[in-house]
């Protein structure tokens, strides 16, 4: 069952009593008045005696149960504007615009009552980023590796590669060959060590075919010209 309460001619706009309206609308009763008791606008004002209206009619004149009573609908209609003026510069006047409400709260026993989300708290975002940093972290760790004698290598090739040819003696097929040993990216060359080096000569069989001596420096300098685009 409906009961319906009504309050005229409110002193409010009713832009600013909508958005009181949205926020109880679909409390129970109890939840409705307790959040309009501690919210410091005049629009709570007057929504929680429209509310106490309806919730006394409830009770005296249909019996109804406070307990099953929710706020089906909080609607704000706009009322008459009375116009008034103040004195300006010059012998002109300044229109005041006084606006007014119609505030209609319907309480029903049918159907449930709407439980709103809590908002996230600071902490609770805080902590969000935290694991989404974190998770972040382990996908990294989980694509790349540090191997002892070859230093840091891919598992698997990385959102961004670099051209390796760029690199003095490496073509295509040797540019190849350090990827599947792993190698994608500038970053990595340039912080080879000298047994690195020597590791990664022996693995591709490099003997001097190639100036891999100069790639450190190389991939330094490439680096640093990608930074400063």
């Amino acid at each position: 069952m409906d009961v319906i309460s009504t309050y005229k001619y409110a002193r409010i706009s009713a832009r600013k009593a909508r958005d009181v309206a949205r926020e109880i609308q679909g409390l129970p009763v109890s939840a409705a008045l307790d959040l309009l008791n501690f919210t410091p606008r005049k629009g709570a004002f007057f929504f929680s005696k429209t509310v106490k209206t309806a919730l006394a009619d409830a009770e005296n004149n249909f019996e109804l149960s406070v307990d099953g009573l929710f706020v089906k609908s909080a609607v704000v209609g706009e009322g008459p504007t009375f116009k008034r003026f103040k004195a300006r510069a010059r012998g002109s006047a300044g229109s005041i615009r006084k606006r007014t409400s119609h505030l209609t709260v319907i309480l029903s026993n049918e159907g449930a009552a709407v439980e709103k989300p809590a908002a996230k708290s600071g902490g609770a975002k805080k902590a969000n980023k935290e694991t989404s940093a974190k998770k972040g972290s382990d996908e990294k760790a989980s694509s790349t590796g540090v191997d002892e004698g070859l230093g840091m290598v891919y598992s698997s090739p990385p959102a961004e590669v670099d051209d390796l040819k760029l690199l003095s003696g490496v073509g295509p097929v040797l540019e190849e060959k350090l990827n599947s040993a792993g190698v994608y990216r500038f970053e990595q060359i340039a912080n080879w060590t000298e047994a690195n080096l020597r590791a990664f000569d022996e693995l591709l069989s490099l003997k001097g075919r190639a100036e891999e001596k100069g790639w450190i420096a190389q991939a330094n300098s490439l680096l640093k010209e990608q930074n400063a685009k």
